[in-house]
């Protein structure tokens, strides 16, 4: 980082690998700011190598932090999604998997800017904001969210719907065919009915209405008397 003077005029100048950041103004003597803040600031501009830059004045600086830097924490936390509205001065959205289209809207008569960035690129441009964010000589008020914990509904997002209805739905076919399977098995009988092996003898004749021979008298068993033998 880098600071340099001439006369009242102040630049900061914030370096990374793929872009550089500078921001020129004047301290607001009216607040009384110091002969090294910049609380004017009269133009900002962010150089790429081998490609067009983006400038703007205040307000878009101001916009350029509102919406790159959460962007940039929901990014990382799997949750893509675009930062600033149609017609805000500064606006960022996803393009893809590993790229992001950086938008500064138009003032009356210039056209807007646009800038791709891939995920290095948006990393070199998040640390420039953040330094510059940190810096105690800019007096930019920027209306940055708390740094607050992704609430369980946006957690739930990262995971698109028809993953999340997968589960509950296999488990419910399963079920349902599991039911579908188990209405076709034939139900066992009550033990002691039917003729099956364990129904008596007497079921078993009932049930074919034939008469059963009786069973011959075990060895060594006392012979049974009939009426009108003469024993």
């Amino acid at each position: 980082m880098l600071f340099q003077s001439a006369g009242m005029k102040q630049t900061l100048q914030y370096d990374q690998t793929s872009c550089r950041l500078l921001v020129e103004g004047l301290p607001d003597v009216s607040r009384g700011h110091a002969a090294g803040a910049v609380g004017i600031i009269t133009g900002w501009r962010i150089e790429w190598l081998g490609r067009p830059g983006m400038d703007g004045q205040r307000e878009h600086l101001r916009a350029l932090l509102e919406v790159v830097l959460p962007y940039a924490r929901y990014r990382i936390s799997g949750v893509p999604r675009a930062f600033g509205a149609e017609d805000d001065p500064v606006r960022i959205v996803p393009d893809g998997a590993e790229r992001h289209r950086l938008l500064r809207r138009g003032e009356e008569g210039a056209a807007p800017q646009e800038l791709s960035l891939d995920d290095a690129e948006l990393a070199d441009l998040v640390q420039v904001l953040d330094r510059l964010r940190l810096d105690p000589r800019l007096q930019l008020e920027a209306d940055l969210p708390p740094s607050r914990p992704l609430t369980v509904r946006e957690l739930l997002d990262r995971i698109p719907l028809r993953r999340r209805l997968a589960a509950p739905a296999g488990g419910l076919a399963a079920l349902v065919l599991a039911a579908a399977l188990g209405s076709l098995w034939p139900a066992p009988r009550p033990a002691g009915s039917g003729s099956g092996p364990s129904a008596s003898p007497a079921a078993r004749s009932a049930d074919d209405g034939k008469p059963r021979p009786a069973a011959p008298p075990s060895p060594g068993a006392a012979p049974v008397s009939r009426p009108g033998s003469g024993s």
